[in-house]
C-alpha cells in the first residue's frame, strides 16, 4: 500500500464522506459533533497548503509541527506528505530546551491556536527561532484551489518523511528518521490484522505528536474511508500533566468509536466501570455508547494480566502490542483470533524475530528506520546483518507470541545480586486501589524502593498498607517495597516524573528525592 495514494483514492471516490469529525462539548457536558472535513475538502486544502510550502523551500525540507489534537494537525500532516516535505512533530509538553532542539534546522513551523500557546511559552522562556511560523487555520485556505484531478502527484520515492522525538535521556532527544516506504509497509502489515469497519469512527485521545497515533488515527482511517473523531479543541490529551484517564469514560461513551488506542490507565479506568456496573445488562453501551465492542489496542508499558482477563471474560477484548519508533511503530500486535493474554502478540507479517543469547529481542523489518538524525544513550543499534537491538528483554513461545519482560539498560541489579526488572514490578503494583503511577528502583541497593503517585494523598495510611497487603499477598519477598514514597498526583510531579506516554524518567528520581528532601528542611 501506498499511503498517500489510498487516502487520494478514497477523495476521488467518495468526496463527500466524513474524514475528520470534530466534538464540542455543550454546557450540559455532552458531546456534539460536526463534520470538519468531508475527504474531498481536506484534499483540496491539503494541496492548497502543500503549494505554498513549496513556494518557501524545497522538497525533503524539515517543517516543525507544534500543533494539538487538532483537524489543523491532520490538514498539515497530509499536506505535508503531497509536498514530500520532512515532518519534524514536537510534542507540546516537551520542554522549551527540547523544543528548540527539535526545531534548530525548521525552515518552518506550522501551528494551530493551541500550539502557537505553547510556542509563545517557549519563547518567554528564552526560544529563539530561525524558521518562519506559519498559522494554520483550517476552512481558510479553500479560496481559488482547483479542483482535484484524478492525475494527482503519486509520491513513490522512498524518502525520509518525518523525524520522530521521543523523550530520550538528555535535554537533546534523538530524532528517529521514518521512511516513506517504511510506514507503507507498516500499515500494510496492520491491515493483515485489522477489517475494513475498525476504523470507520477512531476516536483520537492520545497526543498526534506519538507516530503510533499518528498511524492509528490518521492512516489507518482515512486509508479505508473512516474518520477520525477529534476531542474538543481545549482538552488536554492523555499523558497531559493532570489529566487521568477516568476523566476520558464519558467523551468514549458519548463518542460511540469503532475504534481507539487505550493507555495502561485507560484500560484500567474501563475495568473500574465494567466492575461498578456489574452483572446488569448493557455494558457494552455503558462504556462504548455502542452494542458492539470497539477494536481496542494497548501498548506503551505493560497492563496487569488479571485485569485484561477479566474484560475479555466481559467480552471486551483488548489487544496488547509492541512497538519502537524505530520500527515506524508497531512491531508485534494481538488480534482477533489470536489473543494470548500476557504476551504483546505476534510478529507482524512483515517482521522478522529473534531473540539473543542474553534475551534481548532484535527485529527485522521493511518499516525500519533510516537512521537517527542525531545520537542518544538511549539509541538502538542495527548490526550489519540489518537487525535491530531494541534494548527490552523478551521471550517467546512455542506459538510464536512475544512476552516483554524488561528492559536491558534498566535491569535492576540488587546488592544481593538479584536481577529484577521493574516494567511488570510496577505494572503489577499499579493494581493496588489509590495507585495511579509506580517506579520501582533499587540498584546496588540491599532491598527495593518505589515511588507511588496516589490519587488521594489524604489516604496514604491506607494506601501504604494495601501495598504492603498486595505485596505479601501477590509477590515473592524480593520484590516487596517495604517503605514506599507516596506522592500527590499534580501537574508538576507528573511531567517532572514520567513522559507522556507514562513512561518512568528513571534519570529523574533521584535529583527529584533530593529536591524533596530540601524543601522539607
Amino acid at each position: 500500500m501506498n499511503i498517500l495514494n489510498a487516502i487520494l483514492a478514497q477523495a476521488e471516490e467518495n468526496p463527500q464522506a466524513a474524514a475528520v469529525i470534530q466534538l464540542h462539548k455543550d454546557q450540559d457536558s455532552h458531546y456534539r459533533e460536526t463534520i470538519h472535513y468531508t475527504y474531498g475538502a481536506l484534499i483540496h486544502e491539503a494541496h492548497h497548503l502543500a503549494t505554498k510550502l513549496l513556494a518557501l523551500m524545497p522538497e525533503g525540507a524539515l517543517v516543525g509541527v507544534v500543533m494539538g489534537n487538532t483537524p489543523e494537525w491532520v490538514l498539515a500532516d497530509v499536506a505535508l506528505l503531497l509536498a514530500n516535505l520532512t515532518e519534524v512533530p514536537v510534542p507540546l509538553a516537551f520542554s522549551g530546551e527540547q523544543a528548540a532542539w527539535l526545531l534548530q534546522h525548521c525552515k518552518v513551523i506550522l501551528t494551530d491556536e493551541t500550539g502557537a500557546e505553547r510556542l509563545t511559552q517557549w519563547q518567554q522562556g528564552g526560544l529563539q527561532l530561525a524558521g518562519e511560523v506559519m498559522a494554520i487555520t483550517s476552512g481558510e485556505t479553500l479560496a481559488g484551489v482547483a479542483p482535484l484531478k484524478h492525475t494527482a502527484a503519486r509520491m513513490v520515492e522512498d524518502t525520509v518523511i518525518k523525524v520522530i522525538h521521543t523523550s530520550g535521556t538528555t535535554s537533546q532527544p534523538k530524532g528517529v528518521q521514518i521512511r516513506r516506504h517504511g510506514l507503507d509497509a507498516l500499515v500494510d502489515a496492520l491491515w493483515l490484522r485489522a477489517e475494513k469497519g475498525d476504523y470507520q469512527r477512531y476516536l483520537n485521545l492520545v497526543p498526534l505528536s506519538l507516530l503510533i497515533e499518528q498511524v492509528t488515527a490518521l492512516y489507518m482511517p482515512l486509508t479505508s474511508g473512516g474518520a477520525v473523531v477529534m476531542p474538543p479543541r481545549d482538552m488536554p490529551p492523555l499523558g497531559s500533566p493532570g489529566v487521568t484517564a477516568s476523566e476520558r469514560l464519558a467523551i468514549i461513551r458519548q463518542a460511540k468509536p469503532s475504534s481507539l488506542t487505550l493507555t495502561p490507565a485507560l484500560v484500567e479506568a474501563l475495568a473500574e466501570k465494567a466492575q461498578v456496573h456489574g452483572e446488569k445488562p448493557g455494558l457494552l453501551t455503558a462504556l462504548f455508547g455502542r452494542e458492539t465492542v470497539p477494536l481496542l489496542a494497548a501498548g506503551g508499558a505493560p497492563v496487569n494480566a488479571e485485569i485484561l482477563f477479566e474484560l475479555d471474560r466481559l467480552g471486551i477484548p483488548v489487544y496488547q502490542g509492541y512497538g519502537l519508533s524505530e520500527n515506524s511503530s508497531v512491531a508485534t500486535w494481538n488480534s482477533r483470533g489470536a489473543n494470548r493474554i500476557g504476551t504483546v502478540g505476534k510478529p507482524l507479517a512483515h517482521v522478522e524475530i529473534r531473540i539473543s543469547e542474553e534475551r534481548e529481542l532484535c527485529l527485522r523489518s521493511t518499516s525500519l528506520f533510516a537512521g537517527y538524525s542525531n545520537e542518544d544513550p538511549s539509541s538502538c543499534s542495527v548490526d550489519k546483518e540489518g537487525w535491530l537491538h531494541t534494548g527490552d528483554l523478551a521471550t517467546q513461545d512455542d506459538d510464536g507470541f512475544i512476552s516483554i519482560i524488561g528492559r536491558k539498560k534498566t535491569m535492576i541489579i540488587t546488592a544481593n545480586g538479584r536481577n529484577i526488572s521493574p516494567e511488570w514490578l510496577e505494572s503489577a503494583y499499579r493494581a493496588v486501589p489509590g495507585v495511579l503511577q509506580v517506579i520501582v528502583y533499587g540498584d546496588r541497593q540491599q532491598f527495593l524502593s518505589g515511588i507511588f503517585v496516589v490519587e488521594d494523598i489524604a489516604k496514604a495510611q491506607t494506601i501504604r498498607q494495601a501495598i504492603a497487603t498486595f505485596a505479601r499477598e501477590n509477590l515473592n519477598e524480593i520484590e516487596h517495597i517495604a517503605e514506599p514514597v507516596l506522592l500527590p498526583h499534580t501537574p508538576e510531579i507528573m511531567e517532572h516524573l514520567f513522559t507522556v506516554t507514562g513512561r518512568p524518567r528513571r534519570n529523574a528520581i533521584f535529583d527529584f528525592l533530593a529536591q524533596q528532601e530540601t524543601a522539607k528542611a
